[in-house]
């Protein structure tokens, strides 16, 4: 099964699941609980720390939940904020390739935020893909996150999402549709 945030991040190939850690977890634990798949995939937009491009396309199996004042000392977690995907021969990603992403209900729009993130090897920022890999984790679902990158975490992340988001969804869906062709042969 194909997930995918929602609102304007949609695709007619993949089930809106909601905007943000909370909508995205209520609404995925629901899917599990009454139609179970037997494989996840979810896709969008990331915005980059700094080491991928924008229109890159990423795979991986890793999230992170890390608030910005975290990262400054402003705060402390008593949770694992760092898990990574249940496993199955289909998901696996190669550990060369594999980054962490973060998820918050918060966009970063500090540029010097993202060199924190960049010394921990969290390079990608999705809302969604935390609350995601925990769901999948708790049903026991393989799952694997496929992104593409629409902006930097910088003080234009708003805008330069708006303005390369169309763009970012063709790129998206090409890849997948790619992706598919290389399965079936």
């Amino acid at each position: 099964m194909i997930v995918c945030a929602g609102n304007n991040e949609t695709f007619p190939f993949a089930t809106p699941i909601g905007v943000g850690l909370v909508e995205s977890a209520m609404n995925l634990t629901r899917m599990a609980l009454f139609n179970k798949p037997e494989f996840l995939i979810f896709i969008g937009s990331a915005g980059s720390y700094g080491k991928y491009e924008i229109f890159d396309v990423v795979e991986s199996s890793i999230g992170a939940n890390i608030e910005n004042s975290f990262l400054t000392g402003g705060s402390y977690t008593p949770i694992d904020n760092v898990i990574e995907a249940y496993h199955h021969e289909k998901t696996d990603v190669s550990r060369e390739t594999n980054c962490i992403v973060n998820s918050s209900n918060y966009i970063t729009t500090d540029e010097n935020l993202s060199k924190f993130y960049r010394k921990h090897h969290i390079e990608l920022e999705n809302m969604e893909f935390f609350s995601v890999l925990k769901i999948a984790q708790e049903f026991e679902i393989p799952v694997l996150g496929i992104f593409v990158v629409t902006n930097f975490c910088n003080s234009n992340a708003h805008d330069t999402f708006i303005k390369n988001h169309t763009k970012a969804k063709e790129i998206l869906t090409a890849y997948l549709l790619e992706k598919y062709k290389e399965l079936k042969s």
